[in-house]
Parts: structure tokens; C-alpha cells; sequence
């Protein structure tokens, strides 16, 4: 393992991973939950577990899956649910069991709901309550798929007298499973999870994250935040929904490798509810978008809240604005950190460093045995300073897209990188900077405009909350810019936004259109979808 001193990275940070101490995801929780058993492991409002409880109620369900539903090692089960203590349970008995799991959005439609079970092949799926009319109506017609349905509160109970006939039964029925328990083995190389994509340019596809993919990302971002996170004394604030491989891998996962409390939040939309259980857990940790940071920034008695434990804040899954990190700062105390990933990723690739103290712009340093790539159309690297199309190659990078031979094969070039759809470049420090998607690029007048530096010189007014940029025809520049605003301060009027812009942007990036509206489309992430402005626009 080299630890030569890398420009830009923490002294001491090595090139390359070490071995993996686990040959799967399920032996590393395993461990985790025998080594911090009397810990509080997960906390949902006022109910919690132990990580001895998570190991209990994990066993029974194992032992339903295997006894009961004969679930073959690889078999898929789905998980669709909200943040409740019933998911990480079904994590641990899915992957003890020998399964490969299949996070769903519960706020999917029937349509999108019954895609990704097909897809994947699902032998089960474990719903929340209220979730559940959604999947039968997903799966009329179909036979083979058992329904468990998880409590609409999270609160957990091995109770054998809530049993139903299958495939419509009660999670609780399947705790009070008994018999003997024998965890199943998986290897490094087999897939641990299908993740899927979101869907933006067709049907969704599942990521095929093996145990060694996963594993090495869990490696890979421990060694990145040593420096600020303590075995065994961390709370970490799990707003985010865990069916994101965001919050999976990096809430989930890697703070149970710590024996950490992780404090779950059903709604995160509710931002007096998560200012109020902030304030009751003293958070040490949190990640989040740009659009749940800055929502708490506006929410009531927030800059009230004692931020003396609160030491690493993470922001993903879209870009974090400057003047959002800068005021984050200002509040907290707490350097908001940008990092970068992907579903096809495990997902971190890149990360700012958390032991800096300073707010830095960009997505940051590769992680270790991570290489980024930037490249032009023709597939040749750019000199540094250019824009162009990124790629990834590392551990961490899927195996390929479930049973999609010619979409994996379109996915990789020839030398195995992953091509992301991301424009980026590669500053003079080494770090690295993603100026959007290829996809959401606007050609104004021949000028290539990206939607988030617009968004963010417009994030810099102190009148304005959210804004979403898209291009739109016109017939003197082929596309001209949009701008869909969210006021924070109803004084602001277009005129004044029309200034800001032209005293901030070239004269061809100044927004054609601005409209004012109550709010934005946005995905469970709290990621604002421009796809969904585009589309309102076209019909």
C-alpha cells in the first residue's frame, strides 16, 4: 500500500486501498453487529435498536427467506420503503440470507414499481404500509413474488400471531421465524446489490454493485474521513432516503462500520421536524443535497441549534452552490464538503478533503485507486483547464448494467473506463470540477452555457431560494436560457434578478426567460428536475 504524499491529499493518504478485511457485505455486518452489540444502532423518532437487536431481528428474517420462501443464494428481493427501522433489518436479513438487494423508491407509481421488480427478477419485495396497494396494483397478473409488509411506523416486533396467507404477509409474522440459522456466504465477486439509475434518458437500469464494489467504496471513504469521525462516538443525521445509494452506502453502510448512531428521518421535508430531532440528537454527521442544506439554512430556529459536535457535513447527488457552502460554514462552523458519485459507483468516486477547514469549490481529489479521466468526443484526453466528458475506473466501478450486454458495452471504453455523461475539468491544483451534465449543456448562439453556473450566480442574490435553468427554442440564437425562480423575498422583482445576472454573466448567458414560481420539481433526494421543466416547456 503506497502512502508517498500526493499533492492536495492528507499526509499520509495512501495511492491504493489495502486488502479487504471482508469477502461480503453481510460478513462485514455481521461483524459490525457482534462488536458494537450493546450499541444504539439506528434511531427513528422515539423508537431505536441495538446493533444485537439489528442482529436478531436480521437472523429470523434470514431464516423466513431461506425456510419459508426458499430464497436461492442471488435470488433478488426489493426493498420499498422509507426511512424506518425495518430497512436496515431487511439489509441484514437480505444479505444473510445470501440475496441480492433491490432498492426501491416507495414513491414510485405502479408503472415504475412493476419495471424495476420485472427487471430485476424479483422472488420478494418488503413494502412500508402504506406503500403497499401500490405493489399490487404493480403486480396484477403476476404470480411468484411475495409482498412482506413492514409497519407503517418502523417500529418492529417478532410477533407470530400477525401472520397472513403469502404472498401477502406481515414483516412482523417473519421475525417470529424459528430455527436454525445459518448465515450464507457470498463472494467478493457476486452482486450485492441492484442499483438503479434514474431513469432520465429511458427505462431505468440496474447497476450491478458486487460485494467487492461496495466494499472497496466502504474502504476507500473510511480512509478518506479518519481524521474526523471516532470508532464508536458518532451520530450521523440520515435525511436522505436509503433506497439512494448515497445514503445506503454512505449513512448506512460506512457509519455501521463505525458502530456509529445513525439517526433516521422519515420526511425530510418536514424541516421543523428535522431542525427539532437535530437539535435533540447533537449530531456529529450529515450529508445531504444542495436543496436540504439550504432549506435548513431558511428554516425556523436552525442557526439557533448548538453545533459544537457537528464535525463532517457531506453534500452530493447535484451541486453544491458556493454561496449555500460559504453561509453553511458561516452558521455551522462546519465546512460543508462537496463530493462526487454515481449510482454505476458504489457511489462515492471524488471527494473534497474533510480535514482542511477550508470551503472549497469542485468535486474535489479521486479517492484512492480511483482514476479520473477527461476526455473529448473522440475519446482523447483534454490538457488540463479543458471541459470535457469525465470517466471513472476504480474498485468501486459496477460490473454492468443487469442483463443490458449492449448498454454496459456503450457504458465502458475500451480501456475500462466508465463514461459518466458528466462535463468536468481539471483545475491547476489537481482538483477536479463538474460543470454539468453533457445532456443539460444549451448552445446559445453557438456558445456552450451550462445551467449550473447559472443557477449558481442566482443562488448568490439574497432574495432568491431555488432555481433550475433550462434551455429553450428560439429562433435568433437556436436555444436561449430559462430560469425558473423561487423567491426568498417577494420585493425581488425581474428587473433586479436581470442585473444581477448582467453584472455576474456574459452578456449571452444572462436568462432570456425568468419566471417567478412557488416551488420546483424534485426528485425524494431533494434533487431539482430540470428534465420535468423541460417537458412542462415542449407541451
Amino acid at each position: 500500500m503506497t502512502t508517498t504524499l500526493r499533492p492536495g491529499y492528507p499526509p499520509g493518504m495512501p495511492h491504493i486501498i489495502p486488502p479487504l478485511p471482508h469477502d461480503s457485505v453481510g460478513d462485514m455486518l455481521a461483524s459490525c453487529c457482534e462488536q458494537f452489540a450493546s450499541r444504539t444502532a439506528f434511531i427513528q423518532d422515539s423508537a431505536s435498536l441495538a446493533y444485537g437487536q439489528i442482529r436478531y431481528f436480521g437472523e429470523r428474517l434470514a431464516t423466513f427467506l431461506n425456510i419459508h420462501l426458499k430464497l436461492l443464494p442471488g435470488d433478488r428481493v426489493a426493498l420499498m420503503m422509507p426511512n424506518t427501522l425495518s430497512y436496515p433489518v431487511s439489509i441484514c436479513g437480505v444479505f444473510w440470507a445470501g440475496g441480492v438487494i433491490v432498492n426501491v423508491n416507495p414513491m414510485y407509481t405502479a408503472r415504475e414499481v412493476r419495471h424495476q421488480l420485472l427487471d430485476s427478477d424479483a422472488r420478494a419485495v418488503i413494502v412500508a404500509a402504506p406503500f403497499v396497494n401500490t405493489v399490487r396494483e404493480a403486480l396484477e397478473g403476476i404470480d411468484g413474488i411475495a409482498i412482506i409488509v413492514a409497519p407503517p411506523s418502523g417500529v418492529l416486533r417478532a410477533n407470530p400471531g400477525t401472520s397472513g396467507a403469502i404472498p401477502y404477509l406481515g414483516l412482523e409474522f417473519a421475525l417470529a421465524t424459528e430455527g436454525p440459522f445459518e448465515r450464507r456466504r457470498r463472494t467478493a465477486n457476486e452482486v450485492a446489490v441492484l442499483q438503479y439509475t434514474g431513469g432520465t434518458t429511458g427505462p431505468s437500469k440496474g447497476a450491478e454493485l458486487t460485494h467487492r464494489n461496495i466494499l472497496s467504496n466502504l474502504e476507500q471513504l473510511g480512509l478518506w474521513i479518519a481524521s474526523v469521525v471516532s470508532r464508536g462516538d458518532d451520530v450521523v443525521l440520515t435525511a436522505l432516503p436509503i433506497y439512494h445509494v448515497f445514503a445506503f452506502t454512505v449513512n448506512v453502510l460506512s457509519f455501521v462500520r463505525l458502530g456509529a448512531k445513525n439517526v433516521l428521518v422519515s420526511n425530510p421535508r418536514d424541516l421543523d421536524g428535522l431542525v427539532a430531532t437535530m437539535d435533540r440528537q447533537k449530531c456529529t454527521a450529515i450529508t445531504g443535497v444542495n436543496t436540504l442544506f439550504n432549506g435548513l439554512l431558511n428554516a425556523a430556529h436552525f442557526d439557533r441549534l448548538d453545533f459544537s459536535r457537528l464535525k463532517l457535513c457531506l453534500g452530493g447527488g447535484s451541486a453544491i452552490q458556493p454561496a449555500v457552502a460559504r453561509r453553511w460554514q458561516q452558521v455551522t462552523g462546519t465546512v460543508l464538503v462537496e463530493g462526487y458519485g454515481l449510482s454505476e459507483t458504489s457511489p462515492v468516486v471524488a471527494v473534497n478533503r474533510v480535514d482542511s477547514g477550508e470551503c472549497r469549490e469542485g468535486i474535489g481529489l479521486p479517492l484512492p485507486s480511483t482514476e479520473l479521466s477527461i476526455r473529448d468526443d473522440s475519446g482523447q484526453e483534454v490538457a488540463r483547464g479543458e471541459t470535457g466528458e469525465l470517466h471513472v475506473r476504480g474498485p468501486q466501478l459496477m460490473r454492468g448494467y443487469w442483463n443490458k450486454p449492449d448498454e454496459t458495452a456503450k457504458a465502458f471504453t475500451a480501456d475500462g473506463y466508465f463514461r459518466t455523461g458528466d462535463v468536468a475539468y481539471l483545475d491547476p491544483w489537481g482538483h477536479y470540477h463538474i460543470v454539468d451534465r453533457k445532456k443539460d449543456m444549451v448552445l446559445v448562439s453557438g456558445f456552450n452555457v451550462y445551467p449550473n453556473e447559472i443557477e449558481a450566480i442566482c443562488s448568490e442574490h439574497p432574495g432568491i431560494g431555488d432555481s433550475a435553468c433550462i434551455g429553450v427554442p428560439d429562433e435568433k440564437t437556436g436555444e436561449a436560457l430559462k430560469i425558473y425562480v423561487v423567491k426568498r423575498d417577494e420585493s425581488v422583482t425581474r428587473e433586479s434578478l436581470v442585473e444581477h445576472f448582467r453584472k455576474n454573466l456574459a452578456a449571452y448567458k444572462v436568462p432570456r426567460h425568468i419566471e417567478f414560481v412557488a416551488e420546483l420539481p424534485k426528485s425524494p433526494v431533494g434533487k431539482i428536475l430540470r428534465r420535468e421543466l423541460r417537458d412542462k416547456g415542449s407541451s
